[in-house]
């Protein structure tokens, strides 16, 4: 499985912040005709957001065409286990995306509205989060 990070970033270890607030951009369908948007707010690991690609992509056969609205750009670290308190920050143990409620995830066209559904069911069941299928204005759904 390839691990989906930054090949660059300004700073190697960023603060935990906090996730407040709705989606401001990426909460429209740019690309596809079917998306699946998030209901909740969390954070999306990388290996999480590839098992849910692998998932779309295994139900759709290669068929239409797939785009990851989200990538993980933030550092999550972690200190060894048993280790006293101090000596600085730990290293960083993966990456993350921050999701919050209304950003679109993943878009699909190319394919029929019940098999993007399924396809977008199966990747749900991958996220650590609520999300729900929506489809672009004007595409019908037969």
């Amino acid at each position: 499985m390839a691990n989906i990070l930054p090949s660059k970033t300004k700073y190697r270890k960023v603060q935990k912040g906090r996730n407040r607030g709705n989606a401001k951009g990426g909460d429209t369908i740019a690309f596809g005709d079917y998306a699946i948007q998030s209901l909740e707010r969390g954070k999306c690991t990388a290996a999480q957001l590839e098992a849910a690609r692998v998932a779309i992509n295994r139900y759709f056969k290669r068929r239409g065409k797939l785009w990851m609205r989200v990538f993980p750009q933030k550092p999550v670290t972690k200190k060894p286990a048993e280790t006293r308190m101090g000596k600085g920050k730990g290293g960083v143990e993966y990456w993350c995306a921050i999701i919050k409620p209304g950003t679109i995830l993943f878009e699909a066209s190319g394919i029929p509205a019940s098999m993007a559904r399924e396809g977008m069911r199966l990747a749900d069941g991958k996220l650590p989060f609520k999300c729900r299928f929506v489809v672009r204005e004007g595409v019908e759904i037969l």
